[in-house]
Order: structure tokens, then C-alpha cells, then sequence
């Protein structure tokens, strides 16, 4: 990292040192390797205490950094509580697999608020919650790129995956996308590829995981 290409063992550890010992946020292994300081676990909350804002959302395209943009978003609690929902338009065309796999087309788009008029709610709708979405980079890299567009904020906050939880809780399902992951635990998806449908599908989901993680011996959103 640093281009030291020859330093031996002995300076490049004392380097290490005076750069990462005096920061809490990292710490030592036993064999001697820095790494990031895993936080105390009363530092956690309790899994119980944690608000889970389960999100999805349907987009142009698959590249949030590249101009495609969020058309239908959705924001449900743990409990299937619908917090947060709408269409949105998003300022350019629907690409025809896209309208074809969800069923939103330019027509229903049309008079449909643009992302900037809605940002506020779903703000409120996240506030205080852990970001959860199956396949979350992709629906986390879309929210915080609309927010920042619009606002200037930059998203912040824990999340979580469901792929992710599903890969370590469920090591057997040959897939884990949303349809394998709600077929083994007996949830009908409702409304497949829009946001709503696919946003209580997930939260159903969470549920069933979180049970699965706790029987592990989680405790805390960081066990988790």
C-alpha cells in the first residue's frame, strides 16, 4: 500500500504500528496480522431491539452508477407493515425486457412523482432502521445514489443481505435468489418483480433467517 517494495519484515512491522496502534478501529491478531477491531458486542444492539426497513426496488438497468435510475421503490417493516411505496419516474426510457419482466411502462410512469419529490418520505421511512434488501449492494448502490442526486446526503447506516444471510443459514439451497430462498420457506410471493411483492417476500424471509440465526446463538445486529 504504501510502495515500500524492499522494506523487510522488521520495518514494515514498526511502519504498521505507528500507523494503525494508536487508532481503535484496528487492532492485532494473534499471529500478528492488523485487521479491523471487531466493536464489543454490548456496542450491538440486540436483535430484538433492532427496526428492520426491508427494501426493494425496480429499476431501468443494473448500473446505479451509470445513469440508470430507480422506477418503482418500496419500504416494508418486519412485521409486512407497508411503510413507504410508490412508482417513480424516472426521467428516461424503459428498455422493453425491462417493462417485459416487471409490467411498468412508460405509460405508468408518466404522471408518477420524480425521485426528488418522494425523498423525504422514504427518508423518514429508513430513519432509525436496519437497511435490509436481497442482493442489498444492488438496492442500497440505487437508494443512496437517488439520494445524493436529489439531496446532497449521503446515505449512512447498517445493513443487511438476505442473499447473503441465506448463503450461510441455507448452505444446501442450490440457489438463493428470492424465489428459491421463499420457495423453501413456504412464502408465496405476491406480485413477482415489483417492489411491493418482492419487498414482503423479503421480509418474510428476514424473519424466518433471523429465527434461523438466533437458534445459532445471535444475539446482537453484529452476531448477525
Amino acid at each position: 500500500m504504501l510502495g515500500i517494495a524492499q522494506a523487510n519484515r522488521h520495518t514494515a512491522d514498526r511502519i504498521a504500528a505507528a500507523l494503525l496502534a494508536p487508532d481503535p478501529r484496528f487492532g492485532r491478531t494473534q499471529d500478528g496480522r492488523w485487521s479491523l477491531a471487531r466493536p464489543p458486542s454490548d456496542a450491538s444492539p440486540a436483535l430484538d431491539a433492532c427496526r428492520w426497513a426491508v427494501v426493494d426496488v425496480e429499476t431501468t438497468g443494473v448500473r446505479a452508477f451509470r445513469g440508470d435510475r430507480i422506477m418503482e421503490i418500496a419500504v416494508v417493516m418486519l412485521d409486512g407493515t407497508i411503510a413507504f411505496q410508490s412508482l417513480v419516474n424516472p426521467g428516461i426510457p424503459i428498455p422493453p425486457f425491462v417493462g417485459g419482466l416487471t409490467g411498468i411502462d412508460a405509460r405508468m410512469v408518466r404522471d408518477a412523482p420524480r425521485f426528488e419529490a418522494i425523498v423525504d418520505k422514504l427518508l423518514a421511512a429508513l430513519e432509525g432502521c436496519v437497511f435490509v434488501a436481497h442482493n442489498a449492494r444492488f438496492d442500497w448502490a440505487f437508494v443512496t445514489t437517488e439520494i445524493e442526486r436529489a439531496t446532497g446526503l449521503l446515505l449512512q447506516g447498517p445493513r443487511v443481505c438476505t442473499v447473503r444471510l441465506a448463503r450461510k443459514l441455507l448452505p444446501d439451497l442450490p440457489r438463493r435468489n428470492l424465489d428459491t430462498v421463499s420457495y423453501h420457506f413456504g412464502i408465496e410471493i405476491e406480485g413477482r418483480h415489483r417492489a411491493t411483492g418482492d419487498a414482503v417476500a423479503a421480509s418474510k424471509c428476514l424473519r424466518k433467517l433471523i429465527k434461523l440465526a438466533e437458534g445459532n446463538g445471535a444475539t446482537t445486529l453484529q452476531d448477525l
